[in-house]
């Protein structure tokens, strides 16, 4: 799935205008709910406090955003950067009962922040959608403190052989279990594509290094069908 630029942009706008009021149950099929757990354990290696100013990329429906905001008693700052219209506002309605939560419009090439303003930048499952990962890494880079972190949750690759057999073979009827729930396999045949296209764990742990981030870090869960990754800014 080699796209330019302009093409994987029109693709992805085009496969969440399809599901951006399923998203939550899209999840919960990509992952067999386990995405739930999956986000928990995040949240807790994020540690999140009251005066966190946090942003969360690609923010979806805000699950990640909520539960941050739970882990403070919704006492940090967040901005929810989200390029979907049609999913920000979703998620918008979804979290209007919490002021502490911001929603911006812009992808993640493109930050509308200054430099170092944030604690900690989150990602959850929205890194291999971007059209430009080095781009958006290093706006990641930019936009966090001196001693700010980043986070990255994303599905990865099964370790276990046993299990990733089971996986790929899972993974071939998402498409099908797909258009049942939602009416259209094109937006979850884009997205098991889009897994099998990703970087490893080290791979990944590589682009952080080479953006400029140290003490990199990750945890696999569920054997490596999704992976957290961790890095500092350090200057």
């Amino acid at each position: 799935m080699n796209l330019r630029y302009e093409d994987k942009s029109k693709l992805v706008k085009e496969v969440f205008n399809k599901v951006y009021d399923k998203y939550d149950l899209m999840n919960d099929i990509m992952s067999l709910g386990t995405h739930r757990i999956w986000k928990k354990n995040l949240i807790s290696w994020i540690n999140p406090s009251k005066d966190n100013k946090i942003i969360d990329v690609a923010s979806g429906t805000g699950d990640i955003a909520k539960l941050c905001s739970n882990n403070t008693n919704n006492q940090c700052k967040i901005e929810c950067v989200e390029p979907n219209k049609k999913m920000l506002l979703e998620g918008e309605k979804k979290l209007k009962h919490l002021n502490n939560i911001n929603w911006v419009l812009s992808s993640a090439e493109s930050l509308p922040f200054k430099n170092n303003c944030f604690d900690y930048y989150v990602i959850s499952f929205g890194i291999r959608n971007v059209t430009n990962l080095d781009k958006s890494l290093k706006e990641a880079h930019r936009v966090l403190k001196n001693g700010g972190r980043f986070f990255c949750l994303e599905f990865s690759k099964v370790e276990n052989e046993i299990l990733k057999s089971i996986y790929e073979k899972y993974s071939r009827v998402i498409p099908s279990v797909g258009k049942l729930i939602a009416g259209s396999e094109m937006p979850y045949d884009y997205l098991v594509k889009s897994i099998e296209k990703f970087y490893s764990q080290d791979e990944f742990t590589q682009k952080l290094f080479n953006t400029g981030f140290i003490d990199v870090k990750h945890r696999n869960l569920t054997n490596g069908v999704a992976a957290i990754h961790s890095g500092w800014k350090i200057e």
